[in-house]
């Protein structure tokens, strides 16, 4: 049977941004006849150390009394209060943030939460208006390509390019160009950014905020790479903390995708209409996830291998992957890597290349490697810029060794692509 979906049903059946594409990477990868090196996963590598960590405390859990309440129960939309109170408690302690249980809401992944968010402050509003969801800095987190239910409420903002020597690049808000009115419903970016790793200056977060504070707008910061956990950025990074501001946290990262664990903290009135979501489409998060979070959180123990053993795996892969960069492209030709600030992924740049993302996506694929074309991480940048198709995103999660690989056929298709191109110029 074919059902007769809804214009709405019609739009949240099609699969956007690089899940779309994700489709052909799992078929190719399906082919066990090949030795495929995969550089286009967002899946965190599995680290033994917190592997172990999360068994130690699902094991506490499993034994403790509170075990039957909480998992054989139904629980409060806002999250489970032992969770609730334990993150809300950490981020008073280390941040110095004036927050109580009553700014915390937990929902089944940061996903879902952008969902609620994207969908509670965009779209028409009651007077037949349409309020904008705004991204300051494209490109940005492919994901939120889907999370709104009109197509038309993400606008996003082209930034300005610094080169910063050595072929490496940095993206930095256009700020000049930024407009905050009553058409824009909120503002939302990732901080550390997937897929770039670009990490926005505390006075870029602050002006921003200040813009859309002075219009009643609430920023959400998208911090699944963040500090406390999973820490994953490589230079200083300070939190950002406002009255307008929604900081949105994930535990995927940390080593809990599996249980989707994403947290907002924000002032109650900006979390009221998304939890009144949340009751209404999920009830609540799961518990048990929140349960052995809670325990982790509170002894101090996931901060410190957030530190300690998930920053240097990523850290060091990071180096590897730019120093394999460095011995396998020509220096004469115009690639630029994203400076590696953050997050899991390493963004590539080939200027004026003669072939699109797609293209060199594929030409790829026949060496072995699979990567992510760049063009699906622009979410309501709907302007032409040819910059859309001449990056590439590069996962961290593979072995050095896959890296290292990777790269070398990246820069033996990128090498061939632009020697065919000036061979063909009269």
């Amino acid at each position: 049977m074919i059902p007769r979906l809804s214009k709405l049903g019609d739009r949240m059946s099609q699969l956007t941004g690089v899940r779309a594409i994700m489709k052909d990477i799992i078929e190719t990868l399906a082919d066990t006849n090949v030795r495929w090196i995969n550089l286009s996963a967002g899946n965190p590598v599995i680290l033994p150390e917190i592997e172990q960590m999360w068994q130690n405390y699902t094991a506490e859990f499993l034994a403790a009394d509170s075990f039957g309440e909480t998992l054989c129960r139904y629980g409060s939309s806002q999250g489970y209060e032992p969770f609730i109170e334990v993150v809300a408690d950490y981020f008073q302690r280390e941040y110095g943030w004036k927050v109580t249980p009553r700014h915390i809401l937990v929902t089944p992944g940061s996903q879902s939460l952008y969902f609620y968010a994207v969908n509670s402050f965009g779209g028409l509003n009651s007077r037949g208006q349409m309020q904008s969801i705004l991204l300051p800095l494209s490109p940005d987190y492919t994901g939120y390509n889907g999370t709104s239910l009109d197509p038309t409420a993400l606008k996003a903002l082209r930034p300005s390019i610094r080169y910063l020597g050595d072929h490496r690049f940095k993206y930095i808000p256009d700020l000049n160009h930024l407009t905050i009115d009553d058409g824009i419903g909120a503002v939302l970016f990732s901080r550390p950014c997937n897929p770039s790793g670009n990490v926005m200056a505390v006075e870029d977060v602050n002006q921003i905020a200040a813009s859309a504070a002075d219009r009643n707008v609430p920023l959400l910061i998208d911090s699944a790479y963040a500090p406390p956990f999973p820490n994953l950025v490589y230079r200083e990074m300070d939190l950002v903390w406002a009255p307008n501001i929604i900081h949105c946290m994930s535990l995927s990262k940390a080593g809990l995708p599996g249980e989707r664990l994403g947290v907002a903290i924000a002032e109650p009135e900006l979390l009221a209409p998304l939890q009144a979501f949340q009751a209404n489409a999920a009830i609540h998060s799961s518990r048990f996830g929140q349960a052995i979070a809670a325990k982790a959180i509170a002894s101090g123990q996931l901060a410190k291998f957030s530190k300690t053993v998930i920053q240097p795996h990523y850290r060091h892969k990071q180096a590897c992957l730019e120093a394999a960069f460095g011995r396998e492209m020509p220096d004469d030709i115009p690639w630029y890597l994203h400076v590696g600030e953050g997050a899991i992924f390493a963004w590539l740049w080939l200027k004026d290349s003669p072939l699109s993302d797609v293209d060199l996506y594929r030409a790829i694929k026949k060496e072995g490697t699979i990567v992510v074309p760049g063009q699906s991480f622009f979410p309501g940048l709907n302007e032409e810029w040819e910059h859309k198709q001449q990056c590439l995103r590069i996962s961290l999660t593979a072995t050095v060794e896959d890296i290292e690989a990777g790269v070398a056929a990246i820069a033996k298709v990128v090498t061939k692509t632009y020697n065919s191109a000036m061979a063909t110029v009269p």
